[in-house]
């Protein structure tokens, strides 16, 4: 018969995985999902111990993105229709964009300053913690100050149900809070792709922005102020327009200026799934590329 008994280790041998240990597939999964709670929870923690300067930078990021809405009022002072749109109708697309980029820019928006830790070196502090690099980076500097966009996102959204007749129907329910989390998983994927991008360009957090920061405010005004050409690239090469235009059209009832069918405004979860795909086999690349400046 087999001896079944543990033989006797070495001094210092690591102990050899038993039958039904191995480790879980999504345990590295986990394992970032703790790593960025507990940073963000330290981040918050460090900033709620100054409770008068968070709020007064809360208020001072919610009075930045309301001048953004103010411009659009100011449009509306002079024209009844901007590109065929009322107030309202422009206001419900402004209001989803914000909030669902508001999301991503909560738990990713601190990816801008991946480039600057490549340059300095400091990326490689990550790398020796036991813990995923990307849940590092994201949570990194994890500020609360960015809920201010999230509620003058949802307020204007509120304000654009209020006054706009929407014919309701389940489908159109249900669509509303799956665009929502979609629109910014779509986001969320772009800060990641921005993210693995620094790690070729170094210095590339313009160029991310012009994509996140730049990608929201043109979702906030009607595809119909725009050339054909930039809508085909907005929907088919980097699909912001699945994050609101294309099912917020088809909430509103309005035509969609490519005549797409209408059941593309419910792939929008579809374009959320390949685009975090993608954006997640950009960074691996991209992480492995990187080499220290051995400083």
């Amino acid at each position: 018969m087999a001896d079944l008994r543990e033989k006797p280790r070495e001094p210092g041998e690591p102990r050899e995985p038993r039958a039904g240990f191995e480790p879980v597939a999504g345990s590295r999964l986990v394992d970032g999902l703790r790593a960025y709670r507990l940073i963000a929870w330290m981040w918050i923690r460090s900033t709620m111990a100054y409770r008068a300067s968070f709020a007064m930078t809360l208020f001072g990021n919610f009075a930045g993105t309301v001048l953004d809405f103010v411009a659009i009022l100011l449009m509306f002072s002079r024209v009844d229709q901007l590109g065929g749109y009322s107030l309202g109708e422009v206001a419900f697309l402004y209001g989803l964009s914000s909030a669902a980029f508001g999301l991503a820019d909560l738990t990713l928006g601190s990816m801008d300053r991946l480039g600057q830790r490549v340059r300095d070196g400091t990326l490689d502090t990550l790398l020796v913690r036991p813990a995923p690099v990307l849940a590092q980076v994201a949570a990194d500097r994890f500020a609360l100050r960015r809920l201010g966009r999230i509620t003058q996102g949802l307020l204007v959204l509120g304000y654009a149900l209020v006054v706009v007749d929407i014919e309701w129907t389940p489908a159109k329910v249900l669509l509303m809070p799956v665009m929502m989390v979609s629109g910014a998983a779509i986001f969320a994927s772009v800060f990641v792709a921005g993210g693995a991008f620094q790690f070729v360009a170094q210095d590339a957090s313009q160029v991310q922005n012009s994509f996140t920061y730049g990608g929201t405010t043109l979702l906030q005004y009607p595809p119909t102020v725009f050339a054909k050409d930039l809508v085909r690239g907005v929907t088919f090469v980097l699909p912001l327009a699945f994050v609101n235009w294309l099912p917020a059209l088809y909430v509103l009832g309005l035509p969609y200026p490519l005549d797409l069918p209408r059941w593309t405004a419910f792939v929008s979860p579809l374009v959320a799934v390949v685009c975090c795909g993608l954006s997640g086999l950009a960074w691996r690349a991209g992480l492995r590329s990187y080499r220290s400046t051995g400083s």
